[in-house]
């Protein structure tokens, strides 16, 4: 008997429907699977074996041939078990009762334990998305994974926890309900706080600037400066996260499988890699492709601590990332793509001994070891990065101070109003925020008056800026204005823009 049911595979973030097409007739007994599965779909012979023989059903004795079709796409993961193991169980005449043309909508989703139960399964979320947008009306998924997927409106959600389960629904024997999540909250909560920062109101004006227009930043002091504490609370001035956002976050997550029990992605991600890690983790990679860091920071930060101690091709492969917002993974059997859409924020000593400049400390480093030092980091890699500001080390009178000082919310306040005025303004243009502006935009949306012109200029001559870093003294001019609330760039934004690249000269 033949039967045929629907699956989602996975290529990257992007799915595309499988028919699962089950054989089962007369001859010498044998299990096939084909349609280019990837290794661990193969697997699923035994634990589909095994899983339908301790729900006390009794396995075909038969020839069973399952074909994955279309049979160019490779299939990966072990999101197939369920899917696979129903359709033996139809074609065995197991569901007598079942609703065919409410099964032409359906698709399985789930990895099978060997007694039957379902386990978590990665990148439910956007297979669900992908079978909404398929006309796919109902998704029978593990129950562990029914909250991150219950946020897609318009698709019946039934959460199972075993084969006998999913027997019993499909013969309306015990029907299960579709799984509803009653309220979607975003938990905002930190436990760290911009108050908790003594002193450091230049720094914290620069990071306002950052999260006001999701601009990269370096931060570049002595050790204990506080580069990293403030980087840290960051997250905390971020703008509020929206429900698409936070679905593309927990997709990300979803398909590499860092998602926690409760589901869905809350906050916006602050990843912190350390610099020993393979450029793999950075960028994304390996056998089957999965996200890097760049793309769990999706929407959120990435923070390279130490930034000089990460190695030349790490730091020179985020080049393309931070300009083009996606990463594209190249194998034999197809691309993939992953989102990264991040702010990148970074530290870094002045010099190998960490003193250079220091008003307290002397360095002990020769020029040419400065020199070589911060050669670390190449002019093209400093271009992408638009706030570049240097942390002193706090007076004594500041860190003993009791005076209250601004709380992070207070500073998330004004960073959510600047946001909203560039949401509107840039509506019709598919961007989100002044760091994304293209240079077609930066002509229509930063103009100066002839003061701040000649200033800019001035700038560009003695700092010997790039056409790329000139722009970046735009955008982040834009943002200051929209700080205040001003419609039009003024000599003053342009003035602060121009210190945050003081460090261009410095360094090259």
């Amino acid at each position: 008997m033949l039967s045929k049911i629907k699956s989602i595979a996975l290529n990257g973030l992007d799915g595309n429907l499988v028919e699962i097409q089950t054989d089962i007739s007369n001859g010498i007994p044998e299990f096939e699977i084909v349609g280019l599965p990837d290794t661990s779909v193969k697997e699923a012979k035994k634990r589909i074996n095994s899983a339908i023989k301790n729900s006390r059903i009794e396995f075909p004795n038969k020839k069973i041939l399952i074909n994955l079709a279309p049979a160019n796409i490779r299939k990966e993961g072990s999101g197939f078990d369920l899917a696979m193991a129903v359709g033996i169980l139809i074609a065995m005449g197991k569901t007598p009762e079942i609703d065919m043309d409410k099964l032409a909508s359906t698709i399985f989703i789930g990895e099978l334990s060997l007694d039957g139960k379902l386990n978590r399964t990665n990148g439910v979320l956007p297979m669900c998305i992908e079978a909404k947008e398929l006309g796919i009306k109902t998704v029978i998924l593990p129950k562990a994974n029914a909250n991150e997927a219950s946020i897609i409106s318009e698709l019946d959600i039934i959460p199972v926890t075993n084969i006998e389960e999913v027997i019993q629904h499909l013969n309306k024997e015990k029907e299960i309900p579709k799984f509803i999540i009653e309220n979607f909250i975003f938990n905002e909560n930190y436990n760290m706080d911009f108050a908790e920062v003594k002193g450091q109101e230049n720094v914290k004006r620069a990071l306002e600037i950052t999260a006001a227009g999701g601009h990269n930043c370096l931060l570049i002091g002595s050790p204990g400066a506080g580069k990293t504490m403030m980087a840290k609370r960051l997250v905390t001035i971020l703008p509020e996260l929206t429900i698409n956002e936070a679905m593309e976050i927990t997709k990300i997550h979803s398909v590499s499988g860092e998602l926690k029990k409760d589901g869905l992605i809350m906050n916006r991600p602050f990843r912190m890699p350390h610099h020993t890690v393979p450029i793999s983790t950075i960028i994304g990679g390996g056998r089957i492709p999965k996200p890097g860091e760049i793309s769990l920071a999706h929407y959120g930060v990435l923070f390279f601590d130490e930034l000089t101690e990460f190695s030349r091709p790490i730091l020179e492969s985020l080049r393309e990332p931070l300009e083009n917002k996606e990463v594209i993974i190249n194998r034999l059997n197809g691309n993939y793509r992953f989102p990264c859409n991040f702010m990148f924020v970074a530290s870094m000593n002045p010099c190998p001994c960490g003193y250079y400049g220091d008003e307290e400390k002397e360095c002990k480093c020769t020029s040419q070891e400065i020199h070589r030092y911060l050669r670390k980091i190449s002019g093209p890699l400093l271009d992408r990065i638009d706030i570049q500001i240097e942390v002193k080390r706090p007076k004594i009178e500041k860190i003993s101070s009791r005076d209250k000082l601004e709380s992070s919310e207070q500073i998330q306040k004004r960073v959510n109003q600047a946001r909203k005025i560039q949401l509107e303004r840039y509506e019709k243009y598919g961007i989100h925020s002044n760091a994304e502006l293209s240079t077609k935009l930066i002509a229509e949306f930063c103009r100066l008056d002839s003061k701040g012109e000649e200033l800019l200029q001035s700038a560009f001559k003695k700092l010997r800026l790039s056409v790329r870093a000139y722009e970046r003294i735009l955008k982040v001019a834009r943002t200051i204005a929209d700080l205040e609330g001003k419609p039009n760039i003024e000599f003053k934004h342009i003035a602060e823009a121009i210190q945050y690249r003081s460090l261009d000269k410095f360094i090259k």
